[in-house]
């Protein structure tokens, strides 16, 4: 039993448990979700067993350095030995945060997950340390994930993390979400094709920029590619994000640029051809762009600082449009939104106040038919 605490916290050993702390980890009643928090100064890991039943599990570090126990685990040689207790774990979701993990021990869980039945994966705030150990043997591959998402994770080996992280993952992944990366500029020739990747958001990468963008999308790894999410990413131009598509070879469905401050010229953009959705709220737009895909199921034009109802020949053919919260629809919107955002909040989107209780969107598409 000595090492299930170990695979519920990074595969730590369990330590003996202390009386003298109230206990760092809560299981609800229905046994579906247990979060536990180590910010004790000497925390007692031995409280990672109440998760054991548990469908979710959530550990957070407390900012403590993982390095003491790599010695006390061998992971990466010995795995088999872990394999009965990690088959009988339900846990599907499993978020680890706030820790320092040395690098041989967290490739060395993701190994032994390789066992479990795992399949959302969130690592937050952790920072990887030291040397990764030589990639694992084809058939010994981790988790067959379909979610991984990591916030303000660190590594040791700049742009080729992906590469190394991706060997110890079993193909198949579907969704991958990267928020406050320190480098997204990856070693392409090193990535391997995501395959069956449908959805990749690198949102909340303000440095990332257009030129960070081509470096991030390597040219034709994400050939499955449907929803592309860069929210607060740094992106400037239309265009400047058209190149980077048509450049990685990328054919998103769904293209979500909400949060970036974006100029209007497009007229040079080619977009994806099969491109049917584009928001572009909260983006500063004080006109609606030129050059929009000439045809879109949603385009979402909401809270920015439009001025007058777009005009004939402004919008392409749409099906579903949103145009709430521009100055135009709410008087003083447009202030509101500068000040907020200038003051580092992300401002909620106003109503229209329009009459009978229709939304600003719904009003707007009736009217618009007539020249859409």
């Amino acid at each position: 039993m000595e090492p299930v605490p170990c695979l519920l916290l990074l595969l730590l050993p369990l330590l003996r448990a202390s009386t003298d702390t109230p206990e760092p980890c809560e299981l609800d009643d229905d046994d579906i979700r247990c979060v536990c928090n180590f910010s004790d100064p000497q925390p007692d890991w031995s409280s990672a067993l109440q998760c054991m039943p548990a469908v979710q599990v959530e550990m957070w570090g407390g900012g403590h350095s993982l390095e003491q126990f790599l010695r006390q685990a061998d992971l990466y040689t010995d795995q088999r030995r872990y394999a009965d207790v990690v088959k009988a774990l339900r846990v599907r979701r499993l978020t680890v945060g706030a820790v320092q993990v040395p690098a041989p021990l967290l490739l060395g869980v993701l190994r032994v997950l390789g066992y479990s039945r795992l399949k959302e994966l969130a690592l937050e705030d952790i920072e990887v340390t030291g040397t990764a150990p030589p990639p694992p043997p084809l058939e010994a591959t981790g988790p067959a994930l379909s979610t991984l998402s990591l916030r303000n994770v660190s590594w040791p080996k700049g742009g080729a993390w992906l590469s190394e992280l991706q060997q110890w993952l079993k193909p198949g992944l579907q969704v991958l979400n990267i928020a406050q990366a320190h480098t997204l500029a990856f070693s392409c020739e090193q990535v391997r094709t995501f395959s069956a990747l449908t959805t990749l958001d690198l949102s909340e990468n303000p440095g990332l920029g257009e030129r960070g963008l081509v470096a991030a999308l390597c040219p034709h790894k994400f050939p499955a590619l449907q929803d592309l999410a860069l929210r607060n990413a740094g992106m400037k131009t239309l265009q400047g994000v058209c190149a980077a598509l048509a450049e990685a070879g990328v054919q998103p469905h769904h293209l979500d640029l909400s949060h970036n401050s974006l100029r209007a010229d497009t007229q040079r953009c080619i977009w994806p051809s099969a491109l049917n959705s584009l928001n572009l709220s909260f983006t500063g737009l004080q006109q609606v762009p030129k050059g929009l895909p000439a045809k879109l199921n949603v385009l979402d034009l909401s809270c920015n600082k439009l001025n007058r109802a777009p005009q004939p020949g402004e919008l392409p053919k749409v099906v579903n449009l949103s145009l709430d919260g521009n100055p135009f629809l709410v008087p003083g919107a447009s202030k509101l939104q500068e000040d907020l955002t200038n003051s580092g909040v992300f401002p909620a989107c106003p109503p229209s106040p329009l009459a009978m209780g229709m939304s600003g969107t719904l009003a707007l598409l009736q009217g618009a038919r007539g020249f859409i």
